[in-house]
């Protein structure tokens, strides 16, 4: 039986400072080497993922972009990556230019190997300037701030994605999901209180979707996922083995198979080490 292991990072593999501990990148590591798939499903980017996880070794694609990507660490490209229709993303744009949230349209650039991003809102919240300010040096992704998504760009528009209060965030949500055929989620940030993070994809992307297409690729025939968050739910729902960290929020730990030690204690890494030493053939 091929095993495929998935986890989420942030708040599940992540540490409370956003890293990968040493000890569970060596173990991570260590399993890869030994044969073991192991993967993410993140709603980051590359451009942050690929630093993240430069000291852990890994041999599978990383799924991105909450399952709308995946990345191959080798060749550093995009592989399987699922675009808004041009005509679902002009609905998007219509809704959110009458709204009071201002989101950061992900759009591929012209040769496919990098992110496009902008933001056509005034001057960016707390949360929206710390967000671009970790990542405006990062390499893979660029952003235009105060600037429209330029109309042929809408033609290869992969997310978009709001930080703000939870009122408007629910408000524009529920709209869109009316509106149009895209896939809408919205959820609490797990680094800020009173904050919340709203995704908007092509219709049917989800970390789920995501991780099932990969494990196909891969011929594994059983998934152990690891989560902790809202958007967690559907990856956790398909896995073979849905797993919860201790941290996780209480809708995910009802739903969970298993509930592991929290994300501070390499608590990932540690029941992946067993799991497979336990199920090898």
């Amino acid at each position: 039986m091929k095993t495929l292991y998935i986890t989420d990072l942030d708040g599940t593999l992540l540490d409370n400072d956003a890293r990968i501990s040493p000890r569970s990148a060596a173990i991570l590591g260590d399993l890869s080497r030994r044969g073991a798939l192991i993967s993410i499903a993140t709603a980051r980017t590359p451009a942050t993922v690929v630093p993240l996880m430069a000291d852990t070794y890994t041999d599978t694609d990383l799924v991105v972009m909450t399952g709308a990507a995946t990345w191959n660490r080798r060749q550093a490209c995009f592989n399987d990556i699922v675009t808004i229709a041009p005509d679902q993303a002009r609905k998007v744009m219509q809704v959110i230019d009458d709204s009071e949230v201002s989101p950061f349209c992900y759009t591929l650039s012209p040769d496919r190997h990098c992110l496009e991003v902008y933001h056509s809102g005034g001057c960016y919240n707390a949360a929206e300037q710390e967000f671009v300010d970790e990542r405006s040096n990062l390499a893979l992704k660029t952003f235009h701030p105060h600037c429209h998504t330029p109309e042929e760009a809408l033609d290869r528009m992969v997310l978009a994605f709001a930080i703000g209060a939870h009122q408007p965030i629910v408000d524009v949500a529920e709209r869109l999901r009316y509106a149009t055929d895209c896939y809408v989620s919205y959820y609490k940030d797990t680094y800020h209180e009173d904050t919340w993070l709203l995704e908007i994809f092509a219709p049917g992307v989800s970390k789920a979707a995501g991780v099932q297409r990969l494990a196909r690729r891969l011929g594994a025939d059983r998934i152990v996922a690891f989560g902790d968050n809202l958007n967690d739910i559907p990856m956790l729902n398909i896995a073979t083995v849905g797993v919860a960290v201790d941290n996780a929020l209480d809708e995910v730990k009802g739903i969970a198979d298993v509930v592991i030690g929290a994300n501070t204690d390499d608590s990932v890494a540690l029941f992946i080490q067993d799991d497979f030493y336990n199920n090898r053939q």
